[in-house]
């Protein structure tokens, strides 16, 4: 079979699949309930921005920590939300667990070592910018 239209194939196959119908109810319910939306922007502004702060090497306060707990366990008490946060998880655990299967089905193709010297000369080439700036 072509490696296209497998793919394709895949998509209708995901497209019936029970975690993408009820993922697209909940988005559904989500946008038509703007108090639900609007909690869930603000929930997800402030995880991004502790995710940011943790990538960027800066530790994250207990405090922080805390407060992204409280908004996640508000968040859970909108049945709407609830209902979104679930449909997505599982929806992205199904995508994951398809990436990770593409991922083990492919990893004999690659070359560790090349691809470690072409991260190690990417590395280097950003180093060299960093220190002309």
């Amino acid at each position: 079979m072509n490696p296209y239209d497998a793919a394709r194939r895949l998509t209708r196959v995901l497209r019936e699949s029970p975690e993408f119908k009820e993922y697209g109810e909940a988005q559904k319910l989500i946008a038509g309930d703007s108090a639900a939306r609007e909690m869930l922007i603000d929930f997800r502004k402030e995880q991004f921005r502790l995710q940011k702060q943790e990538l960027s090497g800066l530790e994250i306060a207990p405090e922080q920590a805390e407060k992204l707990e409280k908004l996640f366990e508000v968040l859970n008490l909108n049945l709407n939300v609830k209902r979104f946060l679930d449909a997505e998880f599982r929806f992205s655990r199904l995508i994951g667990d398809i990436q990770k299967i593409i991922g083990e089905a492919t990893a004999d193709l690659l070359d560790h070592t090349l691809m470690q010297q072409f991260g190690e000369a990417l590395n280097d080439e950003v180093d060299e910018n960093d220190e002309s700036e």
